[in-house]
């Protein structure tokens, strides 16, 4: 389908605001084995579920017709002449990484005096696949800017190609299909290049439990997964037999947490998950640190079931599933530690974006 769509004739510039939201992940089975060079020899698979936490983007007229990028949760921005390729680097890679592909491939190489503003619902490095739900946020945003039709596979493609190729950031492939679909998906890599999105059909009676049991924790420290990644990548490429065994053993356990949320059996799902931490914590040192243990087995200690660390490790957010009668005895002892405690429950949908029109521009220019 991407092939089809480059090299059409550029876009006319917008009259009105693009937004586009994109939901974030809890990974819940085989992460890790959705990363090089694992996916691509041995085929990796993963369970996730999106929650109702978004990477949020707004497309606009530049007022003052340059480019102008801004992400606003972290008060960074930046402002250039208009031109086909920006400078990459910095807090705004991401803006100017898709900006750059749709001007090369879909604008006849031209730029486009557009300003963009972006941000995430949760801090950043939270391991909840923030960073890939912002560039799949974008891609979609673009996608209704050029009116290109992207289908959900093409929109999460793309996403990841910015990411891992045109800006040489490591990591994964689940964090984009998972923003792109939305809902619970069961996700299959490899071997080779292919991907495979099946969604799971969990009940509304599932979900409901689901989200009672959940306690979602930011433990406070935000942390860069691409040391994690890049650590667990050498472990695989040179055969380092624990690490190798512990993905494999990750990816057995997506089978298993895939019949139990079928099932509905959450309280196994809470079990299956604190034995995917235990086999996690093999595959790379800087998975966990003694704060994040500490944290988990207070958790544990107040009646949680099990849970993870989300992502790739090191920080970020923690995630237990509990039986609700003890969920706020898992709270309590949650709040023991830095951080706290979000409100989230599941979502259906996926990457989705919408037009703002002229005349509700100029109210809201009035009411400012």
């Amino acid at each position: 389908m991407l092939a089809k769509l480059r090299g059409q004739k550029g876009v006319r510039m917008p009259d009105s605001f693009i937004r586009a939201r994109a939901p974030l992940r809890l990974g819940l089975g085989g992460g890790g084995t959705d990363t090089s060079p694992y996916a691509e020899t041995y085929g990796g698979v993963v369970i996730n579920a999106t929650v109702d936490l978004y990477a949020h983007v707004t497309i606009a007229p530049s007022e003052s017709g340059q480019v102008e990028l801004y992400l606003d949760d972290r008060d960074v921005s930046w402002k250039g002449p208009v031109s086909a390729q920006l400078p990459l680097g910095g807090d705004l890679i991401l803006l100017k990484g898709v900006y750059n592909r749709f001007c090369a491939e879909f604008n006849e190489g031209r730029g486009l005096p557009l300003a963009i503003n972006v941000y995430a619902d949760v801090p950043p490095g939270s391991g909840l696949g923030t960073s890939s739900a912002m560039v799949t946020a974008l891609v979609q945003a673009f996608n209704e800017l050029f009116q290109t039709r992207m289908s959900a596979y093409d929109v999460a493609h793309m996403a990841y190609e910015i990411e891992r190729i045109d800006l040489k950031l490591n990591g994964g492939k689940q964090d984009q299909y998972a923003a792109a679909f939305g809902g619970v998906n069961f996700i299959e890599f490899g071997p080779g290049p292919g991907v495979l999105v099946n969604p799971l059909r969990i009940t509304p009676e599932t979900a409901a439990e689901f989200e009672a049991s959940l306690v979602l924790f930011f433990s406070g420290v935000s942390r860069e997964s691409a040391r994690i990644i890049d650590e667990q990548t050498r472990n695989v490429s040179g055969g380092e037999a624990a690490s190798v065994e512990a993905m494999h053993q990750l990816k057995a356990i997506a089978y298993q947490m895939k019949q139990a949320l079928l099932m509905g059996r959450i309280a196994e799902v809470g079990a299956i998950l604190d034995e995917s931490w235990a086999h996690k914590k093999r595959t790379a040192s800087a998975v966990t640190t003694p704060q994040l243990d500490a944290a988990y087995d207070a958790a544990k200690a107040a009646g949680a079931f099990g849970g993870k660390v989300s992502g790739a490790g090191g920080g970020g957010f923690m995630m237990f599933l509990v039986d609700p009668r003890k969920r706020q005895h898992v709270v309590r002892a949650l709040e023991a530690f830095p951080g706290r405690v979000f409100a989230s429950g599941l979502t259906t949908g996926g990457v989705m974006s919408w037009r703002i029109g002229e005349d509700l521009r100029k109210v809201a220019s009035l009411a400012a």
